[in-house]
């Protein structure tokens, strides 16, 4: 069989082809009228200022250069942009829409959501819907300035032959790559005023967000749709991804990982959670909730939630806490705080900071424009029970804060607490006690400055370990030798107390004494918390009083980091009769290492 015919064959094959992958040059305005066919259904015009052209192959397709689409009411949608429409020959055919699909090339859209109203309207109510393209694509736009978004590459698809539409989108926002998506929506069901399911989903390095329910549209063209369904977001730090969305929440600052699940009702600016589950950190809660969105260009949010938790992890809040009050130049201002609203309840099982952990957590935090509330209601701490309230509060000065602070405990084992903590047994006994403090200031340091209030504290029934008064006073100060008798050494007391008042941030004992089998103590000076020193005497005297015996003082004095500690037998009166011993303290409150007590003893307080 002869080649020749094949060889011809396959040339004009290639010559048909090469015809057919060129571009023809038309008329512009022929071009235009052609791919303005689906936009006009719309009330959308189409302009171009740039060539046309015609090919014919993969498939056949007009093209358009430098084109610009606008309502018919005036705004222009999208501008600058390079169109090229594909020609469908069944929908030629049949009578539908002649063009398969349009896809827009770089150009600039609209960043107006007014200027969107009108076509939406108008799909809304159904109208176009036979002469829409099968297929719209964007590639490479940007959206208004391009101060946002940027590299829009967005697809949609609604063949004929489907009830559904899926689109996928991806974009740079803000500096920070997306990719968005939603599929399974039914736009006829929503435009006959039935519901539809849908699922949507947003990605990004730090984050996401899926929906998975159902849409339904208002009755009003101006309402919102209404959602309900399930939905998950999460975020490895909510505070910047919250700053990238160009939203506020209240304690914002304070949080890190967060992520959130649960069944939804959203209807406008109001998402109700009837099941929510939120965790942070590794803290799981559950319960429910609502958040509402506020009108205006900047619109607050408004969270309200009731949860409750096995266990509750406090660790990186306490550490957020102590990382701001460390630094005594940092500012108190409620602003970055209070940026929303928040009402929260609060219950767990279990709740720990560090080593310390409460039982039958109730707790609650009220965050509004110009206050911050965290109060616990209840909580079970070693076989006691502890309650506390602290309130922020705006001052006459913006960049100032007032705080009120105020609690209680009551029987709890100081030990156990102690033991807890890391330190050291020496003092037992069921602790009961209550505050009361207030203050005000731009910084931490003049929050801790302006500290005023009352404070007190008590035991009864207890004992301090590894310590023995009434031997100390037989010893003018001393101990007796050697680690045995030291670790054996033990003061019971009926009851010790310690009353303290402050002002300007120096506590000054009002009261404090301690009554034990054979010894009384007395405890007086002041406590500075901005210079963070210790000055005080503490006065040991034997029980009952007997004729003769001199009283002993042990003065304790200095910073926190580094006390001194004198030990006196005798009278101020008699100097002669004097004897004194020196020692520096290694620790806030740590016991004179002249008087020989263990050094794991972290605190003398008789």
């Amino acid at each position: 069989m002869s080649r020749r015919p094949t060889i011809l064959l396959a040339i004009g094959a290639l010559a048909v082809a090469g015809l057919g992958l060129r571009d023809w040059p038309m008329r512009t305005d022929r071009a235009v009228a052609f791919a303005d066919r689906p936009l006009a259904a719309y009330g959308l015009t189409l302009t171009a200022s740039g060539p046309a052209s015609f090919r014919l192959l993969p498939f056949p397709s007009v093209s358009l250069g430098e084109v610009r689409i606008a309502d018919a009411s005036g705004p222009i949608l999208i501008d600058n942009a390079h169109l090229t429409a594909d020609i469908d020959p069944v929908g030629l055919a049949t009578g539908r829409s002649p063009i398969g699909g349009l896809r827009f090339e770089g150009g600039r859209l609209s960043a107006e959501r007014t200027a969107w109203a009108s076509p939406l309207t108008r799909i809304r109510e159904g109208v176009g819907i036979g002469q829409r393209p099968p297929r719209v694509t964007v590639s490479g736009a940007d959206v208004g300035a391009g101060d946002e978004v940027r590299g829009l590459e967005l697809d949609i698809a609604w063949p004929f032959w489907s009830g559904s539409v899926a689109a996928t989108a991806r974009l740079t926002w803000r500096g920070v790559p997306a990719r968005l998506s939603l599929s399974r929506l039914r736009p006829s069901d929503l435009i006959d005023g039935h519901g539809s399911p849908f699922v949507a989903e947003a990605t990004w390095p730090g984050g996401g967000l899926s929906l998975d329910g159902t849409a339904l549209l208002p009755a009003e063209a101006a309402g919102s749709p209404s959602l309900s369904g399930r939905a998950r977001f999460e975020t490895t730090s909510l505070p910047e991804t919250l700053a990238w969305l160009g939203w506020d929440a209240p304690l914002a600052p304070l949080t890190s990982a967060f992520s959130l699940e649960g069944a939804f009702e959203a209807q406008g600016r109001v998402v109700s959670w009837p099941i929510l589950r939120i965790g942070t950190g590794s803290t799981a809660m559950e319960g429910a909730g609502a958040f509402s969105l506020g009108s205006g260009d900047a619109p607050r949010l408004s969270v309200q939630a009731t949860l409750a938790a096995d266990r509750l992890d406090l660790a990186p809040l306490a550490g957020a806490l102590v990382k701001l009050f460390a630094d005594g130049r940092a500012p108190v201002a409620l602003a970055p705080l209070s940026r929303g609203d928040l009402d929260l309840r609060m219950s767990a099982s279990e709740g720990q900071v560090g080593p310390l952990v409460l039982g039958d957590l109730a707790a609650s935090v009220l965050v509004r424009d110009a206050a911050v509330e965290v109060a616990v209601n209840r909580a079970r701490l070693k076989d006691g029970v502890l309650k506390g309230r602290l309130t922020l509060a705006r001052g006459a000065d913006p960049a100032e804060t007032e705080m009120k602070a105020q609690g209680g405990l009551d029987q709890v084992d100081l030990g156990g607490l102690m033991s807890d903590l890391g330190g050291s047994r020496w003092v037992t006994g069921p602790l009961q006690g209550q505050f009361t403090l207030e203050s005000h200031g731009k910084d931490v340091a003049s929050l801790v400055a302006g500290i005023g209030g009352k404070a007190s504290v008590s035991i009864e029934g207890g004992a301090l370990s590894g310590l023995d008064l009434s031997d100390v006073i037989h010893r003018n100060g001393g101990l007796a030798p050697g680690a045995l008798a030291r670790r054996n050494g033990r003061t019971g007391f009926d009851k010790a107390m310690i009353a303290m008042r402050f002002a300007d941030g120096i506590g000054e004992i009002t009261e404090a004494d301690l009554r034990g089998a054979g010894v009384a103590a007395t405890l007086r000076g002041q406590l500075s918390l901005p210079g963070q020193r210790l000055d005080m005497m503490a006065l040991l005297a034997p029980r009952p009083s007997l004729d003769g015996a001199r009283t002993v003082r042990i003065a304790i004095a200095g910073p926190w980091d580094a006390l001194t500690t004198e030990a006196q037998r005798g009278d101020a009166e008699d100097p002669a009769g004097q004897t004194s011993t020196f020692a520096r303290m290694r620790g806030i409150l740590q016991v004179p290492a002249a008087l020989g007590l263990p050094v794991d003893i972290r605190a003398y307080a008789p």
